[in-house]
């Protein structure tokens, strides 16, 4: 029977070209390397080594059994591997993109998600920004990570839809709210919008900024706040109106300021949400564990129809 110790030895040997050199290689003693692969030979019945000098030249029968030996070790190197990944999913520490207001539709959910099927996990969830979060993808500083598709550029990345949501125009003025929110209407309107501190990036105002010069028209703002709650509250003042994600409304629910109200844009918006990784990287277990998590979370919503859901009106 041929053993993996017997193609260690024997894969050493081709590569040193000597019993001698191949035995000091492994640490091991030269009889009991010589003996591995005579064994070796004894179970192929053919020669694997002819002397050449001082020195072993391996045959023809070697040279067509090397690249064999080569994949039957990386092969338990790799399962090796694997099995060591499962056992860290217990202890690992999994540091996982997010797009800003994955809070809302994620929240607290997933950490239990997490920490009840994984106990030993450590969890992060980092990022503020789908551009921020795509950039670190492609740098490697992140395993992968939960995007708005139309926030960043994909390039260089596997992507996997999980999520629509639309974009709606809030108000807690209803005559605002009876007419078609066109692109001349939003540009002449008073705007609060978050995420002031990634305007130049952030997905949101890219589309609307797309739909209003398409029309002739520019994207202007009264006030700029960096998260939707204030956002939100402001527009329950009457301060202004603003610009949301129906799913942010209905991860709110009875927190959404009361008086407020929304209408869908004309022509219609949606963003699409997607786990997003390296196209040649191999996730280690614990990150394809709560990938797996984040993505089940978010299908769910998405089946439930949350871009058609009751949300405040």
């Amino acid at each position: 029977m041929v053993t993996l110790h017997q193609l260690r030895c024997f894969l050493a040997t081709v590569d040193h070209g000597s019993f001698t050199a191949a035995a000091a290689a492994l640490g091991y003693a030269q009889p009991s390397l010589s003996e591995q692969v005579r064994l070796l030979e004894q179970g192929l019945d053919t020669r694997l080594f002819r002397r050449a000098g001082r020195g072993l030249v391996p045959t023809e029968a070697a040279l067509a059994l090397q690249p064999h030996a080569l994949a039957a070790l990386a092969a338990v190197d790799a399962g090796a591997r694997a099995v060591a990944g499962v056992r860290e999913v217990l202890t690992g520490t999994v540091r996982f993109g997010v797009f800003g207001t994955a809070r809302l539709y994620l929240g607290a959910g997933l950490v239990a998600d997490v920490l009840d099927r994984h106990p030993g996990v450590r969890l992060e969830l980092a990022g503020l920004n789908s551009a921020q979060i795509a950039a670190q993808l492609r740098r490697g500083t992140l395993e992968a990570a939960v995007i708005a598709l139309s926030g960043s550029s994909t390039e260089g990345l596997a992507v996997t839809p999980v999520m629509r949501d639309e974009l709606v125009y809030v108000s807690a003025d209803p005559d605002r709210l009876g007419h078609a929110i066109t692109p001349a209407r939003l540009a002449a309107a008073q705007l609060v919008l978050p995420d002031v501190s990634w305007r130049d990036d952030d997905s949101t105002r890219r589309m609307l900024a797309r739909d209003l010069q398409a029309a002739g028209h520019q994207l202007t703002t009264r006030v700029e706040v960096e998260d939707p709650e204030t956002a939100l509250e402001i527009a329950a003042r009457g301060l202004a109106d603003t610009v949301t994600w129906r799913g942010v409304l209905r991860a709110q629910g009875d927190r959404v300021p009361d008086g407020l109200g929304w209408a869908p844009l004309r022509p219609r918006r949606y963003e699409t949400f997607a786990i997003a990784h390296r196209p040649d990287a191999v996730l280690s277990p614990a990150v394809r564990a709560v990938a797996d998590l984040v993505e089940a979370r978010m299908r769910a919503l998405d089946d439930q129809g949350w871009q058609d859901s009751a949300v405040p009106r």
